[in-house]
């Protein structure tokens, strides 16, 4: 019974607090909201929110950051699978995949920050020996008014995402068969790739890729930190509003949820209509005959492209540890003159309260998560029910931008008496970390070959207890995997644990952001580098335990019940 229950738990968790949040988030847009004295329909939030000077240049900076820095992403991604399938970089790189995956984007943004400030690491390598700079160049390169220092620290951390779902959908297409069959027909690797697997591949990926958009218009965090300023992004003005002492302008901040929702709807749709426009255009050079043509090109691109995100976000990650020690240091030196653990000393105090409240909510969440979605995918196999085609609601919480309806949720949980609080925190978190549980998790669920409980079955034993003895230990690394990226996931939200927590939950993650305004580079350094150092040592548990414990990686029914 509670097995049978399962998907419907975990598609209502999913779908209702979305909806709900939406629906409620559209009354107070269009002037009713109750608790505040509110309670005709009017069109007032929106003149507001019209008036509002830099408007329009908000909206056109998340518009482009979104768009660009998926578009850029996407291409890093498909030009490195096309150049460097089966080589020893393809094999490198895949390692760092995850790792990379795992750094939350605000530590991702400080650590780009470090890196190509006036005054960054970047700009010290190559001065004063060939800038001739002896300081700072008088540059607004972070927070420039255009968003394009935005744009390329959401790259870094797009790009591993899109390859990770990448990876995970080329098995079903049998890549290496369809490269033997191109290359017996004369085509180079590159561009046979380019012209068998991708045009198949690319619909696999279509939701991810429309994830990614719905979060880049959407983003708070890294906007905060390396976004513009007079005017912010429009999602930084929401957030804004809404923290605003005169609680009338809630009103107008949810009207401009509902804006930045269209601004969302507006990305997906101008992307829909670039794809239609790809694929038309593409289809006479799919069918040219051309064999070599631009090989070594996309060859070149394909392997610069993610060397240059993989080694900028490893730099960044070093940019953080070298400021969290740094003592004085002056430009254009490339190196500190002396080494300190002082910004640590002085930092452990304050950093152990959100520290616990950290761990607190991400076990929870993750704890949670992963019953409900081992049990969906147990009912699933034990009924041999094939996976349905709405799987897609599974997205819809990555879908639709989080400044939309957790404003929503919020009037909900007071209209329901249900005042911020920790719960309400690790409630929300559950709805980020559902979606990349499963996805990560059920692939490796659904090839584990089913002999393996067959045999099992045949010697006695029951379908519970071969779930425990049989699949649970066989599935262990997997799991634990998938646990990793729960973690990593509820370690990095920011907005959830800010709006739900009314600012009174405090954690790594919060902390960090606040002290964006700051500027102290070796505070932030010390806060950023926890907050990027916690989901890496659950990746190395995760990769350490069934070496361990001597469980194999994993048993595909490709490998068979020997």
């Amino acid at each position: 019974m509670m097995l049978r229950l399962a998907p419907i738990t975990l598609v209502a968790l999913l779908v209702l607090p979305v909806t709900a949040g939406l629906a409620m988030v559209l009354l107070p847009a269009f002037g009713y909201l109750p608790v505040i004295g509110h309670e005709q329909l009017s069109l007032a939030p929106w003149q507001q929110l019209l008036a509002q000077p830099g408007l329009g240049r908000s909206v056109l900076v998340s518009l482009f950051s979104g768009l660009a820095s998926t578009a850029l992403a996407l291409l890093v991604v498909v030009l490195f699978l096309a150049a460097s399938q089966g080589t020893w970089l393809d094999r490198s790189l895949r390692r760092w995949v995850s790792p990379l995956l795992s750094i939350p984007h605000a530590a991702v943004a400080f650590g780009f920050a470090f890196l190509i400030a006036p005054s960054g690491l970047t700009a010290r390598l190559f001065s004063p020996w060939l800038t001739g700079w002896e300081s700072p160049p008088d540059a607004l390169v972070v927070n420039d008014p255009w968003g394009v220092a935005l744009t390329l620290g959401l790259v870094l951390k797009e790009a591993p995402f899109l390859l990770l779902m990448s990876l995970a959908a080329l098995p079903q297409l049998q890549p290496e068969k369809r490269l033997r069959l191109a290359r017996s027909l004369g085509y180079t690797p590159v561009i046979g790739w380019l012209k068998v697997v991708l045009p198949s591949l690319y619909p696999l990926i279509r939701l991810p890729v429309y994830a990614v958009i719905a979060y880049a218009t959407s983003v708070v965090d890294m906007a905060l930190i390396l976004g513009p300023r007079l005017p912010p992004t429009l999602s930084v003005s929401i957030l804004g509003w809404f923290n605003d002492p005169d609680i009338t302008r809630r009103l107008m901040a949810s009207a401009a949820a509902v804006l930045q929702l269209g601004v969302t709807v507006l990305a997906l749709l101008l992307w829909w209509l670039m794809e239609q426009g790809v694929r038309r255009s593409s289809r006479s050079w799919l069918v040219n005959g051309s064999r070599q043509r631009g090989a070594t090109a996309v060859k070149i691109a394909g392997r610069g492209g993610l060397t240059l995100v993989t080694v900028a976000a490893l730099a960044a990650l070093a940019g953080l540890a070298l400021f969290s020690v740094a003592g004085f240091w002056r430009f254009p030196e490339l190196f500190p003159q002396a080494l300190t653990l002082d910004h640590w000393q002085r930092s452990a105090p304050q950093l152990a309260g959100p520290l616990r409240t950290t761990l607190a909510i991400a076990v929870v969440s993750t704890g949670v998560a992963a019953l409900l979605v081992v049990a969906a995918l147990e009912h699933e196999q034990r009924q041999q029910i094939r996976p349905s085609r709405a799987l897609w609601l599974l997205y819809l919480p990555l879908l639709v931008p989080q400044i939309a309806f957790l404003f929503g949720l919020i009037v909900t949980a007071e209209s329901l008496g249900i005042r911020p609080q920790l719960a309400l925190v690790m409630a929300g978190h559950l709805l980020f970390v559902l979606p990349y549980l499963y996805l990560s998790l059920a692939e490796a669920y659904r090839q584990l070959d089913p002999r393996w409980i067959h045999m099992a079955q045949s010697l006695g034993v029951t379908p519970n207890r071969a779930f425990w003895r049989v699949r649970l230990p066989l599935l262990l690394a997997p799991l634990l995997t998938s646990l990793a990226v729960g973690l990593a996931v509820s370690i990095s939200q920011y907005l959830p644990t800010q709006l739900l927590g009314a600012g009174r939950v405090s954690t790594v993650t919060t902390e960090a952001v606040a002290l964006a305004s700051g500027g102290n580079r070796r505070l932030i350094g010390v806060w950023a580098l926890v907050q990027a150092v916690l989901p890496l040592a659950g990746f190395m548990l995760a990769l350490a335990i069934p070496r361990w414990l001597g469980v194999p990686r994993s048993v595909s029914s490709n490998e068979g019940a020997r």
